[in-house]
């Protein structure tokens, strides 16, 4: 009798609704469902490789859909440790169903798993152009060529960023410690930002893409707002604190739409503080240690190399074009989606595919640009397949966009520069808002006249 009640109260035999998943989602009592498995990971999320926000952000949900994106199929068998019950009404939407099947075509053509040696390549690049950058500082005098060195060591900066991008998202190396390796030489020794931080933070913005509230990537006040929605001071789940559209956001946001390229070149300033006030924080990090060895390596190489410029004026210069440089990527990363519909609140897991798609514009680039983009001009098919290798972006992308269209979903794509004109557009018609206040004066001609331009 024992045996026969310990079998019926059996995490495979209990079963939930959907209704009762949702209250079980808060960091003490976190619960998700993945493919109609109910998994209790109150205990395990700190421990989660991914760290804790995905799940936090999604708890009380059903996550298949997301879980499938980040996983490969040898994760799905740990579900079983955390099984507590099943859920009674689970059900697949058609939309759904097609993009685990789309998924699952990939990976029997071995798509997941074919990377090439591209991250090799741009590894030895981003290194060919550190020793051109230090030969031009070291061995000549010339305040041009010292110049041009430090844009090169923005250009590097660059392509260390889309190694550093890729090896966050799978294997871009043939072992799990040689990808680490290569996250921390990118990221860390070379570029001077935490790729733990980088994880935590890229993470969050993947999982609550365009949410204003929970994506890190659009919480910019007081510089920059992309919605009015952001003037009622919203709280960003990200920091843990309010986002206050106070009298100086306001004067800032204001004009925006002008200092949106400006900032953008000293915006590595921000990574470099974000990243070291994460290595001192209290939050978990993997590898805290290697992480600030890592730091320490660029904190002595660069500035050192600065030290080599015989005047202040030239070593300005120098960072100033390291620095302008790199804003390159900083502008690129803002453009596929501070354009795109914006929402508040937490995330639906279950609208998985329609949230990426409707929180993403594609860049149209030729084959031969794709070095510049770093695989980045393909936001569609990476946020929906983040596991994915550069490579392979182009070669799904019809395969993608087909889908979005039989389910009726948007497929954005716009050229390099129309992506900037949408941003700057989008920024401008905040800005706006923002000058008008609650109760906005009355708009007349000499009004429109003025404000034509911003």
């Amino acid at each position: 009798m024992a045996a026969r009640e310990e079998t019926h109260n059996a995490p495979s035999a209990r079963t939930i609704t959907t209704e009762e998943l949702r209250r079980h989602n808060s960091a003490s009592d976190l619960w998700i469902a993945i493919n109609g498995k109910v998994c209790d990971v109150t205990a395990w999320a700190d421990h989660h490789p991914g760290g804790d926000l995905p799940l936090l952000i999604f708890a009380g949900q059903d996550v298949t859909d997301a879980f499938l994106a980040y996983h490969p199929a040898s994760a799905w068998p740990l579900l079983d440790r955390y099984l507590v019950a099943r859920l009674s009404d689970h059900r697949v939407s058609d939309l759904s169903r097609d993009y685990r099947r789309l998924a699952g075509e990939f990976a029997r053509r071995g798509l997941f798993d074919s990377r090439g040696h591209g991250a090799v390549a741009v590894l030895c690049l981003v290194l060919l152009l550190l020793a051109a950058a230090v030969c031009g500082v070291v061995y000549t005098r010339s305040p041009a060529v010292h110049a041009l060195s430090g844009a090169l060591v923005g250009f590097l900066w660059i392509q260390a960023a889309f190694v550093g991008h890729d090896s966050g998202h799978y294997w871009v190396m043939p072992t799990g410690g040689l990808t680490r390796l290569a996250q921390l030489l990118a990221g860390n020794c070379l570029m001077g930002i935490s790729i733990a931080w980088w994880k935590r933070n890229h993470n969050a913005h993947h999982i609550a893409c365009n949410s204003l509230d929970f994506d890190p990537d659009l919480q910019h006040m007081p510089l920059f707002a992309v919605s009015p929605d952001l003037f009622r001071s919203l709280t960003s789940f990200y920091y843990r604190r309010k986002m206050a559209f106070d009298a100086v956001a306001r004067l800032l946001v204001s004009y925006q739409h002008w200092t949106f390229y400006p900032v953008m070149c000293v915006a590595r300033v921000n990574l470099f503080a974000q990243s070291i006030l994460f290595l001192l924080s209290g939050e978990k990090v993997p590898g805290r240690w290697q992480e600030i060895l890592g730091l320490t390596v660029f904190w002595v190489w660069f500035p050192l190399l600065v030290s080599y410029l015989p005047t202040w004026g030239e070593r300005a210069t120098f960072v100033m074009a390291s620095f302008a440089v790199s804003g390159i990527l900083h502008v690129q990363l803002c453009l596929s989606h501070f354009s795109s519909p914006v929402y508040v609140g937490r995330p639906a897991a279950n609208d998985w595919f329609q949230n990426q798609t409707v929180g993403t514009l594609d860049i149209a680039c030729s084959p031969w640009m794709d070095w510049f983009h770093g695989g980045l001009q393909f936001q569609l098919e990476h946020h929906l397949f983040p596991r994915l290798p550069r490579c392979q972006l182009r070669r799904v992308a019809p395969r993608v966009r087909a889908l979005c269209v039989k389910h009726g979903l948007p497929n954005s794509t716009a050229s390099f520069w129309e992506a900037n004109a949408r941003t700057i557009a989008t920024l401008r018609a905040a800005a706006l808002q923002a000058r008008g206040g609650a109760n906005p004066a009355p708009k007349n001609l000499l009004w429109e006249a003025v404000n034509a331009y911003g």
